[in-house]
């Protein structure tokens, strides 16, 4: 199991002060535990990564595999001071630094599907779930960004099989890859107005170009 102290090396001297980690070896969901952490009155910053989850959840409910020695599970706790509207474009933001991070460690391409499914090739290899708490005042007391990455395929459940994938890099990777999931997201993040992910989500989108039912 990779440890803080391995994320936190990797990550640069602009980032360090600000990314707090929090390295587990199972948990229920790092979306929870950093809910708690925002609860209890944490900043900004605050970031969970798991080996494994026992209750990982993606949209609508879904549930999401998550099994020791497989992958990377990681939350990190915003405190967003934008409105709303500029807050939703987070979870885009977010599959951009993702795809970002899996090239650049990695070395594969990575494609965007639907602004939460990443996928190499045909399978899916990441999602990424966000959540908000508003305020009574209708503003964001804090959002929670949670990114799970398939790194090595462990086998997956036959409702999952035919979709699912995984990156193909070896453990090793997931201390280099968790820190530069999070130093992109923040770059992206701290100029979220600016939108400067876009060129990067139209380059990456597989359904440019396709026809879709919805």
């Amino acid at each position: 199991m990779f440890t803080a102290e391995e994320v936190s090396a990797q990550v640069s001297a602009k980032y360090r002060d600000r990314l707090r980690f929090t390295v587990k070896e199972i948990t229920a969901s790092t979306n929870l535990d950093i809910k708690e952490l925002a609860a209890s009155g944490a900043p900004e910053g605050e970031i969970v990564a798991a080996g494994a989850q026992t209750a990982g959840r993606g949209r609508l409910g879904r549930s999401f595999y998550s099994p020791p020695e497989a992958g990377i599970y990681t939350s990190a706790l915003l405190r967003p001071e934008f409105s709303g509207a500029v807050a939703a474009a987070v979870t885009t933001a977010a599959a951009v630094a993702a795809a970002d991070a899996i090239e650049t460690v990695c070395g594969v391409s990575a494609g965007i599907k639907w602004v939460n499914d990443i996928y190499i090739g045909s399978r899916k290899v990441c999602g990424i779930l966000t959540e908000s708490s508003v305020g009574a005042d209708g503003r964001l007391s804090y959002a929670v960004v949670g990114i799970g990455i398939n790194v090595a395929d462990k086998g997956f459940p036959d409702d999952i099989r035919g979709k699912a994938g995984a990156i193909g890099a070896g453990l090793s990777v997931r201390p280099k890859l968790t820190a530069e999931l999070w130093e992109r997201f923040f770059a992206y993040y701290d100029a979220l107005p600016d939108r400067a992910y876009m060129d990067g989500y139209r380059r990456r989108s597989i359904l440019t170009g396709k026809t879709v039912s919805f």
